[in-house]
């Protein structure tokens, strides 16, 4: 793979423009080739958007839509966060040309939106959407290699990675974990509910409770929060650890935890019917309640993140 590279030159205090976190930021300190590359690199996104706009549209309108992807609008966001604050805090390596990791992408993204066009009509929205959002980021990524070069999107690999949750989940896996989550918090439930010594015939995922019967439907299956406890706990590893076996476990911790969460928040809800009525399999805590056991969840999340961040 051929790379060219743009060589940096000293600034009047010695140090390397782009290379250090006082003047990576300063635009006057660059030299006349960093510039054309930044504003190349600029001006192929916005290109590669228009030609995109359109899915895109789509995507957004879909996320605000649809609760498993309403995160879809904060990743960008939160990857131009990563990305400033990455370039602040360590020397970034000097930009060079990949045309190698440029064809490669760009192929990628090419067969992405040739496949969506092919199948448009055959598949679900949503799969479509998945398939042009993969496309554009992969076109995206073409970008940074053809601009920036490889060592810098080494240098930036987790922002540049954590645009992977911009793409909704294909319904085959998102069915599939929706599948495994309810059954693996009605085995949850059912053991609380033994714990805490109420009466309780099992029938799979049908509960029959003294005066109620009640299902764990995929609606029960907590797969949205679950899904932002995943993004949460990817990104805390990231931001507030360093060791690798240290973040695999706090993200891995976020399996148990969200099982957990819904095996509890279905424990709640039928003590809530066995003993104060019925009715409460209609209250605000069965329809409304998601945000407060996924802000419940939180807590025991942080908790590990902090223990292990303070064993580094």
């Amino acid at each position: 793979m051929s790379e060219t590279l743009t060589e940096r030159r000293p600034t009047e205090n010695g140090t390397i423009a782009g290379r250090s976190g006082k003047t990576s930021g300063a635009w006057r300190e660059w030299s006349r080739p960093e510039r054309l590359r930044i504003v190349g690199l600029f001006a192929y996104a916005a290109v590669v958007t228009v030609l995109f706009i359109k899915p895109l549209v789509a995507l957004f309108a879909y996320a605000a839509q649809n609760d498993l992807h309403s995160h879809i609008p904060l990743i960008p966001l939160i990857t131009g966060y990563l990305l400033y604050t990455r370039s602040s805090c360590s020397p970034a390596p000097a930009y060079r040309t990949s045309p190698g990791g440029a064809l490669v992408a760009a192929a990628i993204g090419s067969v992405a939106v040739a496949t969506a066009i092919r199948l448009d009509g055959r598949i679900s929205p949503n799969d479509y959407l998945a398939l042009m959002t993969f496309a554009f980021l992969t076109v995206i990524v073409a970008g940074w290699f053809l601009f920036v070069g490889s060592r810098w999107v080494a240098y930036a690999a987790f922002p540049i990675a954590f645009l992977i949750f911009m793409i909704p989940l294909p319904d085959e896996i998102a069915m599939w974990l929706e599948t495994a989550s309810v059954r693996a918090s009605a085995d949850v439930a059912a053991l609380l509910f033994r714990i805490t010594g109420t009466p309780l015939l099992r029938d799979g995922t049908v509960f029959a409770l003294p005066g109620i019967v009640i299902q764990v439907a995929r609606e029960c299956s907590g797969i949205h929060s679950t899904w932002v406890l995943f993004i949460t706990s990817v990104l805390a590893s990231h931001l507030f650890l360093t060791t690798p076996w240290r973040r695999l476990g706090l993200v891995a911790f976020m399996i148990p935890l969200a099982i957990l969460r819904n095996g509890f928040r279905i424990l709640v809800i039928g003590l809530l019917c066995v003993h104060v009525g019925p009715r409460m399999i209609d209250s605000a805590i069965h329809r409304h309640g998601g945000p407060f056991f996924f802000a419940l969840s939180l807590v025991p999340l942080f908790l590990l993140m902090s223990w292990l961040r303070s064993g580094e």
